[in-house]
């Protein structure tokens, strides 16, 4: 199997509207997760575990941050090899409209994929977080010959509602495709448990260009691979589904679509805790990057009448000072500064983030470089977080520097007022 005869297409320009305001100003794979990480860095780490280093990544929606930390962080491989990772913004190649939906970003891309001539495309979306091997769905789906292969994870069949699911007979070839069924029916041998797509495609390249090229042509498709291209070629030719193998080494296997604001909180706090669902700490799949300049995390003052700064149960990411003051459940991406007095209980505070003397955050998520002024309760008075801020129906408050007018944007001036209090100088109050 060489797979260097391999071509990764990594989709990457979904606008993640139930993500907003996280998604504001930036692309949902590009939303940080778990410290320093971006939500496409999971992706892109299997990718290079897999040992597949020829790699389009399909933008789209607010890319630039996207396109930096791309540019920044993932420029390990060889192009004197033939490697890459490249972004392929919309091109208008075929049309005069951006990407319609999945199988289109990929159709108005074909003339990139036809130039690399692969034998077989991998088609992947940037906004999942797992673990897994591709080189071991592409021996399935060689061993196979199939012309498609899908890979799916087991769900109880109660939970349908949600995904894709997908339908296979006996030696799991893919007979039927439902998108979110209300109800349906068990995969052979087992009475509660379904196959749901992970979004996840291996492709022999004439049959992906053929299927492309006949779905375009049908006016009224979606232009999706789950809905339109994928049930489309099972009346043509051997579909085969893999069943997901986790590289995650637990108990049960951790994918997850973080598709809402309270779903991304949950799966942020599930990496506080002492046996987290998802290990980030694993040496033999490492996750990769881009990591700031930073020098390593501090806690500062013991002195006598100011406890010393202390994180419980949190990830604290580097450059990150915490002056005085409690940490509990919580994850501090790079180069937050927490100032004395303060209280802060599962929260997630983004990279720049600045918080003021004896304020509390209880439930929250702080965006990129928002300054919280001294004495701010964030997280204990509902009504009056739902008038200032973005509240989800679990009750997290989500706080972005357009947040007026308690949340105000870092200056000079607010950052040597709250130096100087921390070192106990005229503006300590």
């Amino acid at each position: 199997m060489d797979l260097d005869d391999i071509l990764v297409i990594l989709l990457a320009g979904g606008a993640g509207e139930r993500l907003y305001p996280l998604t504001k100003e930036r692309a949902k794979p590009a939303v940080y997760f778990g410290g320093p990480y971006r939500i496409i860095d999971f992706t892109l780490s299997n990718c290079i575990n897999s040992g597949l280093r020829r790699i389009f990544i399909a933008t789209q929606y607010k890319s630039l941050s996207l396109n930096r930390h791309i540019r920044m962080g993932w420029s390990i491989v060889s192009e004197e090899l033939g490697e890459f990772i490249e972004i392929l913004p919309p091109q208008k190649r075929v049309g005069e409209h951006w990407y319609l939906g999945t199988a289109d970003a990929v159709y108005q891309n074909v003339y990139s994929v036809v130039q690399e001539s692969p034998s077989h495309v991998i088609i992947l979306s940037g906004d999942h977080v797992y673990k897994m091997d591709y080189s071991k769905m592409l021996r399935f789906h060689l061993d196979r010959q199939a012309d498609a292969t899908l890979a799916t994870i087991e769900i109880p069949v109660s939970e349908s509602r949600r995904f894709g699911i997908v339908h296979v007979d006996e030696t799991d070839r893919v007979v039927g495709f439902e998108e979110k069924p209300v109800t349906t029916r068990p995969v052979p041998g087992s009475s509660d448990v379904a196959l749901a797509s992970m979004g996840i495609y291996i492709f022999r390249t004439d049959v992906l260009v053929r299927a492309l090229e006949e779905d375009a042509a049908r006016p009224a498709s979606d232009h999706d691979f789950g809905k339109n291209v994928i049930p489309a070629l099972i009346q043509n030719g051997p579909v085969y589904s893999y069943r997901f193998y986790d590289e995650n080494k637990k108990a049960s296997k951790y994918w997850r679509d973080i598709g809402t604001l309270d779903a991304y909180f949950d799966a942020s706090m599930d990496l506080c805790q002492v046996n987290p669902e998802f290990n980030l700490y694993d040496p033999e799949w490492p996750l990769r990057t881009n990591q700031p300049q930073a020098p390593p995390a501090k806690f500062v003052f013991a002195e006598e009448g100011q406890r010393c700064g202390q994180a419980l149960d949190s990830v604290i990411s580097s450059g990150c000072i915490i002056s005085g003051s409690r940490i509990n459940g919580s994850i501090l991406c790079p180069n937050v500064r927490v100032h004395s007095f303060c209280e802060i209980e599962q929260a997630i505070l983004m990279p720049g983030v600045r918080v003021g003397r004896h304020a509390r955050l209880r439930r929250a998520i702080i965006d990129r470089d928002v300054l919280i002024p001294r004495g701010a309760l964030i997280g204990f008075n509902p009504e009056e977080d739902r008038r200032r801020h973005t509240v989800t129906e679990g009750g997290v408050v989500v706080v972005t520097a357009e947040d007026e007018p308690l949340i105000g944007p870092i200056t000079d001036e607010s950052l040597r007022a709250e130096a100087d209090a921390d070192r106990g100088g005229s503006a300590a109050t």
